[in-house]
């Protein structure tokens, strides 16, 4: 019978982890904040774009050096790069500024992607839980969306009150201090097998993790399934925050609060809208677990997401471009969901495909694919807004994307379940080559 993890205290912690975490109070306003500031669509795709390449590009680094030399030590470096950015943010006004704010917010993200995952089922294996997977990093995953929903309230009542958006990343800095205490607090155990600071010694743990990674990548499924999680979760992350504008149309559009200004009705319905979305991805990553149990193979589930996220993406671009917004606002969140109802499915089936000992290089190997497509398609979206029109603009990249889909699905019917069936039901995962 399968063997039921405990809510102990370090999955409280991981919970509050990704709780804090995710009280990101100008995640809603982001890109409000950037168009206040005079920066085009296509400004603000480029900026995403660098802070995908340049996470893309310290992705895998960083990810050695969590495994070789420790994951707590990486993960604080994490949050103090985080915590620049946001200071830089709050007083800056300028593209390049903001571009250099993008850069130590690359450096959080890089340090932290796949870092803290790993952490997570590097637990799962002490405590004897890797059946649990789906399940576990479903629970920890809904904690991280209910903080995003929280994040949506308080976010907007800063700017309903003090009508300024860059005051909300200043206030951003307050649970990332938080974050970086609690990670000091995690059992030494978590950091993997470490190796002392020699060089030769170093050289060497970097070059078997290589090794591993090209034994692995020698698998066409392998590509596959990272292709299938990074394309739509790149998607997601490029296109997501496009949702804002949409929300500020819809507000300036219905006959009610009438007597405020447009940026304090906007937040309103912002901040309802956000927060409303956060607590169903919340649910929705929660039962992942379970939606992933209904399949007998976890390619299924995923390649059905994949291809109804994208329509879902489509239908909320040409809505909008034939002036719906609210059924574009309704329409919306349903990529919202999908991202986190499928993300623990796919992460928990990557994970089988890997030795555990470079799970932290291989989930930023990941997180880089996820970076790669969301630097291609944030500015894309950008410029084609500028010139077309936002509605269209998702509308045909969707479309696009879809049409790439066939490539990444996956065919191969042995890849293995990791939900809470039985190992004879499902651990004939022949693509797993270490």
């Amino acid at each position: 019978m399968a063997k039921t993890f405990k809510k102990d205290l370090q999955y409280a912690k991981f919970c509050a982890y990704g709780f804090l975490k995710n009280l990101k109070f100008f995640e809603a306003f982001l890109i409000l904040f950037f168009l206040e500031k005079g920066v085009s669509f296509l400004q603000i795709g480029i900026l995403y774009s660098i802070r995908e390449i340049l996470t893309n590009v310290l992705e895998i680094p960083t990810g050695v050096i969590a495994d070789v030399l420790g994951r707590r030590k990486t993960m604080i470096q994490s949050f103090v790069a985080y915590i620049i950015s946001f200071l830089i943010f709050y007083f800056s006004s300028s593209f390049a500024l903001f571009v250099l704010a993008m850069l130590f917010f690359s450096f959080g993200d890089a340090f932290r992607t796949g870092t803290h995952k790993a952490m997570i089922f590097e637990y799962l294996i002490m405590k004897g839980w890797e059946n649990q997977k789906v399940h576990y990093y479903g629970h920890t995953r809904s904690w991280s969306q209910m903080g995003s929903a929280i994040s949506s309230l308080i976010a907007a009542g800063i700017v309903f009150y003090s009508g300024n958006y860059s005051l909300i990343f200043l206030f951003t800095g307050i649970p990332y201090i938080l974050d970086l205490l609690l990670m000091i607090s995690y059992p030494k155990e978590l950091d993997g097998e470490k190796i002392p600071f020699d060089r030769k010694l170093i050289y060497q743990a970097f070059k078997d993790v290589v090794q591993k990674l090209g034994r692995s990548f020698s698998v066409r499924e392998v590509f596959r399934a990272l292709g299938s999680l990074s394309l739509f979760s790149g998607y997601y992350k490029a296109s997501k925050d496009f949702l804002q504008p949409i929300i500020q149309t819809l507000a300036l559009s219905l006959p009610v609060l009438l007597y405020l200004n447009e940026d304090k009705r906007s937040a309103i319905l912002v901040g309802i809208v956000y927060f409303f979305i956060f607590l169903l991805t919340s649910f929705a990553s929660r039962r992942s677990g379970r939606f992933a149990d209904l399949f007998r193979n976890l390619h299924i589930p995923l390649n059905l997401s994949l291809v109804f996220g994208l329509i879902l993406g489509m239908a909320t671009g040409f809505l909008y471009m034939y002036d719906f917004p609210l059924l574009a606002v309704i329409i919306f969140p349903g990529i919202f969901l999908i991202e986190n109802l499928r993300k623990p499915i796919g992460i928990s089936l990557v994970t089988e495909m890997f030795d555990k000992k470079i799970l932290a290089t291989v989930l930023s190997v990941e997180s880089q694919a996820i970076s790669v497509f969301a630097a291609i398609i944030a500015p894309t979206i950008g410029w084609l807004a500028d010139v077309y029109g936002l509605g269209a603009s998702l509308g045909f990249v969707s479309l696009g994307l879809l049409v790439l889909s066939p490539f990444v699905m996956l065919r191969n019917r042995s890849v293995g379940m990791t939900g809470s069936h039985s190992d004879t039901q499902h651990r004939n995962t022949t693509v797993a080559i270490f």
